[in-house]
């Protein structure tokens, strides 16, 4: 006879909850499906994560580019999804140079540029404090995002100034069944107003929104190169999913928003001067810690122009 204490009830089968995230193990997988991840030849690569992250050893980015390396380091961005390089001490122009290896560049409208054309700089300080606190892709709302970027912190704060990144396959992938079949083949609007309209009057607002109007974009994306279904909603961005009640397009984003939020998909890279991140905006979302005012943190970054997802 089994006896069953008050205190303790019965295990029952688990339930998703509110956010969507399942407890228990992760399905945490690097590489596509049946992919094989081969030797780095060219440069010692040491992991800073289980699916994201990792640190780039014997390189100089200021260095010519040959096409063995550009194809290595490409393959190293495809598996880890974000790159990182220590004391690099190179120039604006030649961390443009390094950028437009993996195609045209471009800037964000709504940043100012630097000295050096098409390198955006960020120059937070106690009179400006940053403002990017916020899980995102950056510039959904074009009708094609940029491929990734390159950022390199220029002054670093005494403490604090980390930024994250989320693997949006691997949030794709640990999504409850129900929920995949939910937003299969649904697409959502992207718009600049709710990440920028705390920075933008009225007049620059309305003039804005004719030159860069709302975007659709399918809520699951296939990456273009190695074929993996991301997660392609973020909160700085998406407005609400297409062809379903509001309600419930907010609730499902509210779910899938959270999906960044969970530890083993993520990241964190605490930046020391001359440190340089090489992103694949297709395949995740970043948050920059604001943790360090009053003082000042000085990045550049430059941004490699993207496709229309599919």
């Amino acid at each position: 006879m089994s006896i069953e204490s008050p205190s303790r009830p019965a295990l029952r089968p688990a339930t998703v909850p509110a956010d969507g995230i399942l407890e228990g193990p992760r399905v945490l997988h690097r590489l596509p499906e049946n992919a094989e991840s081969a030797p780095y030849r060219l440069f010692g690569l040491r992991p800073l994560g289980r699916v994201i992250g990792a640190e780039i050893d014997g390189i100089d980015l200021g260095a010519p580019m040959y096409p063995e390396l550009r194809a290595e380091l490409n393959r190293a961005l495809l598996e880890w999804k974000v790159l990182f390089f220590r004391d690099q001490r190179i120039t604006s122009a030649q961390q443009r140079e390094f950028a437009s290896h993996w195609g045209e560049l471009e800037t964000n409208p709504f940043i100012p540029v630097g000295d050096t054309d098409q390198v955006t700089r960020f120059a937070r300080s106690a009179t400006s404090p940053g403002y990017e606190n916020i899980w995102h892709t950056d510039v959904t709302f074009r009708p094609r995002p940029a491929l990734g970027s390159v950022l390199r912190l220029i002054e670093v704060p005494p403490v604090g100034g980390d930024t994250m990144w989320a693997d949006m396959a691997a949030a794709y992938d640990n999504l409850d069944a129900d929920v995949k079949s939910r937003i299969e083949g649904l697409r959502a609007v992207h718009d600049f107003i709710p990440g920028f309209v705390r920075f933008s009057d009225s007049a620059d607002l309305a003039r804005r929104q004719g030159e860069f109007p709302p975007v659709e974009h399918p809520v699951v994306r296939v990456h273009p190169e190695t074929g993996r279904r991301t997660l392609f909603v973020n909160q700085a961005f998406t407005t609400h999913i297409v062809g379903i009640d509001r309600a419930e397009s907010d609730r499902l984003l509210r779910l899938l928003f959270a999906q960044a939020h969970v530890p083993e998909f993520q990241v964190r890279f605490g930046w020391a001067e001359n440190s340089v991140a090489f992103w694949d905006n297709r395949a995740t979302q970043h948050y920059a810690v604001n943790d360090y005012h009053p003082h000042a943190r000085v990045a550049e970054r430059v941004a490699i122009a993207g496709d229309e997802p599919f």
